[in-house]
């Protein structure tokens, strides 16, 4: 990637340098999760497009553990920072309309998603399938408090 190669001067200067490749941060008081709330809670959320597309989601707490982990080791290299369990978009909503005791068999077509917010934003976020594992972070010994899209939730949705 482009914007990983650009810090590769840091790295000749011997500096140990990591590059974190972040999934989706879940906690309740931003990002997508804080959007979808108010329609899951309604019981009007629900899957987008197919819902075959894969996610790599990863709690708060544990994004800035795994965070100190790698300050703390010195771990080189580029590092996913995701919960070890990706889950298709079909599964996030079934777990996130059970979260919040209310149905999610909605379903938001493609085109009235190109429609509403353009073909390019839906096919890079929303359509993009994820499919990522945090081999590294697992590898050198980072113990995940939420491995499950259940417990992330469960752990967003506490705060």
């Amino acid at each position: 990637m482009a914007w990983e190669d650009a810090a590769l001067p840091i790295k000749d200067a011997g500096i140990t340098l990591t590059w974190l490749r972040t999934g989706i941060v879940t906690g309740s008081h931003g990002g997508a999760l804080k959007k979808q709330l108010p329609l899951f809670k309604t019981g009007v959320g629900g899957r987008l497009g197919s819902g075959r597309q894969y996610l790599s989601p990863i709690s708060l707490h544990d994004e800035i553990q795994a965070i100190l982990f790698l300050l703390d080791n010195k771990i080189a290299g580029p590092v996913n920072l995701v919960a070890p369990e990706p889950i298709t978009n079909r599964e996030f909503t079934r777990a996130l309309g059970a979260a919040v005791h209310r149905p999610a068999i909605a379903a938001v077509p493609r085109l009235a998603l190109d429609i509403a917010l353009g073909s390019e934003l839906v096919s890079e976020a929303l359509m993009a399938s994820q499919r990522v594992i945090p081999a590294t972070l697992e590898a050198h010994g980072f113990v995940f408090k939420h491995r499950t899209i259940d417990q992330i939730l469960l752990a967003a949705l506490e705060n």
